[in-house]
């Protein structure tokens, strides 16, 4: 079910969301000490295509907390606002209801996608 779920999502947002994840990627690794945080941006976007099937635990210590807090400040708060419109946007439609909470799962990374791993 997870292959079809992913499927649909590449195909109705998943694509335009992971280029979202990697031009952000781009702009923090033309800087040298942005480098690590693009990488970790390029990993959402990995995320960003095939979410369904796919958890994501939170941990971390103060240094994920200052990068937090740099990304937030720095395109996090714009990729979040876009996620959660895109997730409302579904949840309009019963069938939209799974997508929605996909887009609310990536809202969040994108607040906090250092400290995060991806099972």
């Amino acid at each position: 079910m997870s292959l079809i779920g992913n499927i649909l999502w590449f195909i109705f947002g998943g694509f335009v969301t992971a280029i979202l994840w990697f031009f952000i990627g781009l702009g923090w690794c033309i800087t040298i000490i942005g480098i690590p945080v693009g990488l970790q941006a390029f990993k959402m976007a990995g995320l960003a295509l095939a979410p369904f099937g796919r958890n994501v635990t939170y941990g971390g210590g103060a240094g994920s907390l200052l990068l937090n807090i740099l990304w937030i400040i720095f395109g996090g708060f714009a990729l979040a606002i876009v996620h959660l419109s895109l997730g409302l946007a579904c949840f309009v439609s019963i069938i939209g209801i799974p997508f929605g909470i996909q887009y609310f799962k990536m809202a969040k990374l994108a607040l906090m996608p250092f400290g995060a791993s991806v099972s």
